[in-house]
């Protein structure tokens, strides 16, 4: 065990070791099974107290990498070959999905918004009624880049990010991207429009059933898509999310050539996790995920705003296929979402949700 941890970082301590003992799970230095140093050896080792080290623990159990025995300590319960036989339960998840926040966009503050928008006039005067570059204002799609990097493991140039109307009109951009000739596979059940946009699109598309912890295994491998559209965070309408396993599993089904992920990320901010859940974009090095999101439920969803961020080799690509579009949102919308995220006030938000929700899933 060689750890190491900067208290001169502005990241916590018990972050650094989350991801420090995460990567080397992930590598199977503790292979599955296998049990964690105590508590106790890595705070004397590392000069950190036991809450901190018991925090980063914490952390593990959440995501579905270990999980703590009484009176024994901490085993690690991923497996790097895990998935590769079907869970015995069908396409219906074996547990009830986590209670949902009814309507969390109607919880922004309205004020705020106001006080936004007001000032967006003020501010940029008559350039809100320019037309906005193809791929997005390049104001939005910065702070999207900044606040991928600090909350969501995303590093990601302006240049990758593609700003559209909201999440169909990104899965239609998906379509011509890739092409009409290639075989596309969905979660079943999964969000309607998902499979409306495929079908309209007259594209093959393939149905894979989810069990308790992502698409069954035996589907996903005898699956003849290259396209795997998912929702790794409680997919609607099931409640069903991957679980650290599965999602390792779905970045080797997408390592052969030619594969590519579509990550649909809906929601996972109001996580009730200690931290922001995991991407499959944040964990993967050969390109092969293309990472979506919107604001219908962040903020709001009359603003019809989503974004995606494509991986380096598909930028050129989607420029010299899409880049004669002309960008679905004004630019007046997008300087407002930029100054909510660039002032704080839109991460403000989602924490200020997640804390509510941790404490109505405490009682407390």
């Amino acid at each position: 065990m060689k750890y190491i941890i900067d208290k001169n970082s502005h990241t916590p301590a018990y972050l650094q070791l989350y991801r420090q003992v995460r990567d080397d799970i992930i590598r199977e230095i503790y292979p599955g099974g296998g049990k964690l140093p105590s508590k106790r050896t890595i705070a004397d080792e590392l000069s950190l107290s036991t809450v901190t080290v018991e925090h980063a623990y914490a952390l593990l159990c959440d995501e579905g990498y270990v999980e703590p025995r009484e009176r024994s300590g901490y085993y690690v319960i991923f497996r790097a070959t895990d998935g590769f036989s079907p869970s015995p339960d069908g396409d219906l998840p074996r547990t009830a999905p986590a209670p949902r926040l009814t309507a969390p966009s109607q919880e922004f503050p309205f004020s705020v918004l106001v006080r936004t928008m007001r000032g967006v006039i003020n501010d940029f005067g008559e350039s809100i009624l320019e037309r906005s570059p193809h791929s997005g204002c390049l104001e939005l799609r910065s702070a999207i880049s900044q606040y991928l990097a600090r909350s969501r493991g995303i590093n990601a140039g302006v240049e990758q990010i593609v700003i559209g109307s909201g999440a169909e009109y990104l899965y239609s951009l998906i379509v011509q991207l890739f092409g009409r000739d290639r075989i596309y596979a969905i979660e079943s059940p999964s969000y309607q429009k998902i499979r409306q946009v495929y079908l309209s699109s007259d594209v093959k598309y393939e149905m894979l059933p989810l069990g308790s912890d992502g698409i069954e295994s035996a589907a996903l491998w005898a699956s003849s898509a290259d396209i795997l559209h998912i929702s790794p965070y409680r997919s609607f309408p099931s409640g069903v999310s991957a679980s650290a396993s599965k999602r390792h599993e779905y970045l080797r089904w997408a390592s052969k050539k030619g594969r590519c992920i579509v990550e649909d990320d809906f929601e996972s901010e109001f996580s009730i996790l200690k931290k922001p859940e995991e991407t499959l974009f944040s964990h993967t090095s050969d390109n092969n995920v293309i990472y979506m999101n919107t604001f219908s439920r962040t903020i709001s969803p009359s603003l019809r705003v989503g974004y995606m961020v494509l991986p380096p080799p598909l930028v050129p690509v989607f420029n010299q296929k899409l880049g004669f579009y002309s960008c679905t949102v004004p630019t007046y919308v997008q300087y407002v979402l930029a100054e909510l995220i660039s002032g704080g006030d839109f991460e403000r938000h989602i924490n200020r949700v997640r804390r509510k929700k941790r404490k109505e899933l405490s009682g407390n």
